[in-house]
């Protein structure tokens, strides 16, 4: 159906911050409470929790024996829970029981679970893809840069589900972007539209790793097996709709769309070369 390369393999998807012109929407971004201006940086007044926490950089009291408990293992099985049992599962009680401690042994570490959100999600990107590598033109370097977001979002799917509230920060996202600008070096683009570029890509993968998540969602509540699910919907549509009025999705309806079995990549490469086409146009001018 389209004729993006392989799929490499990789980690980690970005999230997004709308109505930002200029800045970087579309990166992984969920920690709340920075206005404008990073807090903690000029303009701030001092870094939130989690973001502290995720560079090691927050204050611990010295007094007292060493924890029995480290950020890194909290946040571990919080990531656990989400995979094995649902977003909507993960609490501080039910994080402490998978890790046999009682909930408030945990907030030594993390002071709620908003913070313990903000870090499931930086953890659920993992690290950044590798540098480009040399001879790496920026079109090979963005869709390998977005197979390792899909390959993240598909690891993890409920990091989609949380909401994106702020400009990448933490380490992992701060390296996704990193990542991300290398590949558009060596094109004439101005640092504006790089981000612009990098935003527009980022959620393309989000949205359709949301959309994908629904459909599947769907299907199992349907109990029906995928082909089936999607073969109602054009019966359906065809003893609702009147031929006459909807000639156009009479047409789409007779040529037997929704009877294909697409490969489970199809919309995903679609979609990408034709980014990668616009954005190929925006450099050559």
């Amino acid at each position: 159906m389209a004729d993006a390369g392989p799929q490499p393999e990789g980690a980690g998807l970005p999230g997004s911050v709308p109505g930002l012109p200029g800045s970087v929407a579309g990166l992984p971004g969920s920690v709340a409470g920075l206005p404008g201006s990073v807090a903690g940086l000029p303009g701030g007044a001092g870094l939130p929790g989690g973001v502290a926490a995720a560079w090691g950089v927050r204050e611990r009291p010295h007094k007292g024996p060493k924890p029995a408990l480290s950020l890194s293992r909290i946040v571990a099985a919080a990531v656990r829970v989400a995979d094995t049992e649902g977003l909507d599962a993960v609490s501080m009680g039910r994080v402490a029981t998978e890790l046999g401690t009682a909930p408030m042994s945990l907030y030594r570490h993390v002071s709620s679970k908003e913070e313990l959100l903000t870090l499931m999600v930086d953890a659920a990107w993992d690290e950044a893809p590798g540098t480009p590598t040399a001879g790496e033109g920026w079109r090979a370097g963005l869709s390998r840069w977005a197979w390792a977001l899909r390959a993240g979002a598909r690891r993890h799917p409920w990091v989609v589900r949380i909401p994106l509230n702020s400009l990448p920060i933490m380490p992992n996202e701060v390296a996704w972007f990193e990542n991300a600008l290398a590949c558009l070096a060596d094109t004439e683009l101005t640092e504006a539209r790089k981000a612009s570029v990098i935003m527009l890509l980022a959620g393309y993968v989000r949205n359709l790793a949301t959309t994908e998540a629904d459909i599947a969602a769907a299907i199992k509540a349907s109990r029906l097996a995928p082909m089936e699910w999607m073969a109602a919907y054009p019966r359906m549509l065809a003893e609702l709709t009147d031929p006459r009025r909807f000639p156009a999705l009479a047409k789409f309806l007779a040529a037997g769309v929704f009877e294909m079995e697409d490969g489970p990549d199809d919309e995903f490469i679609f979609g990408l070369d034709r980014i990668l086409d616009g954005i190929e146009v925006l450099i050559q001018r």
